[in-house]
């Protein structure tokens, strides 16, 4: 058996991405003067094969091309590989195809076509165009990059297409011009006030039921409720802590994001222009309360699921919930057709609890990092060993060591490093940066890319960044600590999508290991927990104080089983990781139980998929879309 490498460790049942190779470098013949025309020719033709009236695929896409389409062409999520294969979705039936028109968007300036680097170096250029999409239930936006086919007299064809369903007809999002008017001018004898209606709503009197409940008040719950509420789609967040943000509140003290400002911003309300680059966790969780009153959102804190019934026939569930409300408790029982579970990125924290004799310990804390607050005052000299080497256990080693602690941290495989510095620099320069696109459009660029071809992409970004961080990282290997450089070299969003973990961003902690001043145990298992220190597989012992169990958390699955039962633990599949087109399994689309879905992420991914569940939740309300069919 050919053993895998702890770099491409995934999540069980998730497929390996596709291996890519880059098109064959030609010389531009000659360089293009006018990239719109490149453009507009290619989507003159494009448009013909969607209308029949051309069959020649290949002379419009490269062999090796990608379509990447968010429910433009189907109710799903695909990548499509192949120029047979995409012409088999544009001969489809109407069910399946559902695009009519692409056209050049020439709105703005960073929209229209231009000469751009496809790879990382610049080798290979090609043209890159922003598109408007039509199809047969409403718009959307979409990206083309085009290449010189060397193969084909350097003929300019499609190496990546890019389509994303943004509003559907008739239906659109209650913002701009379409925002409410506030008030409804005229007699009106005995209406409410805005204070009054709002109140309705936030407490779901009357005649106001949830079609949707939201499990989870963090970035995950708070965005997509955003998105169902412009949908008009009424809806309702239940959170068991006491206010919104204590998902973060909460966490261990010295907790600051790892992601830029550019990156995190949250649909319809950016962060202000004043907003630190990383934002301490506190600060960001008084933006999740700002941003749930600023949007009016509904938010019952302080409440929680005590049952819960599907019926099938129906499509709608039997909800009772706990709710602590003015000092008192009550009980409700709700009827609405969409659960959504956004508990987290992950789920419940993964606690090793075969490891045997931790009931024997003496020392002054064993904890998973999920209740981890903080160091003891007035501990200069005690021992700390955080068992996990990813960001939480890189922060919560640093925070130990600023208190005077002697800490070790126990890796147990390897891991992915970069700095916080160059990872912004090159990973995410003139996209998500002070001089990038707007966010709209940092977001195209970004998703736009397959998975598949990302990965192969990143892997030049992950060689530059290591060059930058040469000398951290070889103080690193010096100092014991295992290295990686994510799936087939691939770096940090690979291995995030991967296996949701795996990465530390440097903020600090990484000169203390150099420096030996965190020490590492590497590569040994724990064989037990003794009333004042561990012993490692090896036959080794440390001493311990207090221990910290850095080891992440279980897949979201394993959350929906704790809160709804085996029954539709065992209906939805398994969470993150890739399917068979390199797309992210099961997270913002259809679970394999009807009227349930998962939803999470970072800020960004929650941003932007959003909008794609919703248009999904929106689209069964209407009748347009049926859960068993794409």
């Amino acid at each position: 058996m050919v053993e895998i490498p702890p770099s491409n460790h995934g999540i069980p049942g998730s497929r390996m991405l596709q291996h890519v190779d880059l098109p064959e470098i030609t010389s531009m013949q000659p360089e293009p003067t006018d990239p719109q025309a490149v453009a507009s020719a290619w989507l003159e033709g494009f448009n013909h094969l969607i209308t029949g009236h051309d069959q020649n695929i290949k002379a419009f896409f490269l062999d090796a091309s990608y379509w990447r389409d968010l429910l433009c062409t189907t109710w799903n999520f695909h990548t499509y590989y192949g120029s047979s294969k995409i012409m088999s979705v544009l001969k489809g039936s109407d069910q399946k195809c559902r695009v009519q028109l692409l056209e050049l968007d020439l709105s703005s300036d960073i929209k229209k076509p231009t000469l751009c680097p496809i790879d990382f170096h610049g080798s290979l250029q090609g043209v890159q165009a922003f598109l408007k999409v039509e199809t047969k239930l409403g718009r959307g936006r979409g990206l083309v990059k085009l290449v010189q086919d060397a193969r084909d007299g350097g003929k300019w064809k499609a190496f990546i297409l890019f389509t994303t369903l943004e509003q559907l007809e008739g239906h659109e999002e209650s913002i701009n011009a379409r925002r409410p008017t506030g008030v409804e001018h005229g007699s009106h004898p005995g209406r409410l006030n805005w204070q009054e209606r709002r109140l309705v709503e936030a407490n779901c009197e009357g005649s106001y039921e949830p079609t949707v409940l939201i499990i989870g008040a963090g970035q995950g719950g708070l965005t997509i409720a955003a998105r169902l509420k412009q949908l008009s789609i009424p809806t309702l967040i239940i959170d068991r802590n006491e206010r919104i943000g204590d998902n973060w509140r909460n966490r261990y003290h010295q907790l600051v994001l790892h992601d830029s400002v550019w990156y995190d911003h949250m649909p319809y309300l950016n962060f202000p222009p004043n907003w630190p680059i990383f934002t301490p966790k506190d600060k960001l969780a008084e933006w999740f309360d700002t941003y749930a009153k600023a949007l009016e959102l509904n938010v019952w804190t302080k409440t929680s699921l005590t049952s819960s019934t599907w019926d099938e026939g129906e499509r709608q569930w039997t909800l009772t919930v706990k709710r602590q409300s003015n000092g008192r408790d009550e009980t409700r029982t709700l009827h609405p057709r969409h659960v959504i579970q956004a508990t987290g990125h992950s789920g419940e924290p993964y606690f090793p609890s075969h490891i045997k004799g931790l009931d024997s310990f003496k020392g002054d804390r064993l904890v998973h990092s999920s209740q981890f607050t903080g160091p003891q005052p007035n501990t200069q000299g005690k021992k700390a060993v955080i068992v996990g080497c990813c960001n939480s256990g890189h922060d919560i080693a640093q925070d130990y060591y600023e208190h005077g602690y002697e800490v070790t941290m126990v890796q147990r495989s390897s891991t992915l490093v970069v700095s916080c510095e160059n990872l912004i620099d090159v990973d995410m320069k003139g996209v998500y940066s002070e001089s990038g696109p707007p966010i709209e459009d940092a977001d195209i660029l970004s998703m736009s890319t397959p998975n598949a071809v990302g990965a192969r992409l990143k892997v030049d970004n992950t060689k530059e960044t290591n060059r930058r961080d040469a000398p951290l990282l070889r103080g690193l290997q010096a100092a014991g600590f295992a290295l990686d450089n994510g799936p087939e070299g691939a770096g940090l969003f690979a291995k995030y999508l991967h296996r949701g973990g795996g990465y530390y961003i440097d903020v600090g902690a990484s000169q203390l290991i150099a420096e030996e001043k965190i020490k590492i145990k590497q590569g040994q298992e724990i064989e037990r927990v003794n009333p004042h220190s561990l012993t490692f597989a090896d036959g080794s012992e440390l001493e311990a104080d207090e221990i910290v169990f850095a080891t992440g958390y279980q897949n979201m699955r394993e959350t929906a089983r704790k809160i709804f039962g085996d029954k539709l633990a065992d209906r939805v599949k398994d969470v993150w990781g890739f399917d068979d087109e390199g797309e992210t399994r099961t997270m913002w689309r259809r679970t394999g139980h009807p009227g349930f879905w998962f939803f999470g992420g970072n800020l960004a991914l929650c941003r932007f998929y959003s909008r794609l569940l919703a248009l999904q939740i929106k689209a069964l309300e209407l009748g347009l879309m049926k859960y068993e069919i794409d």
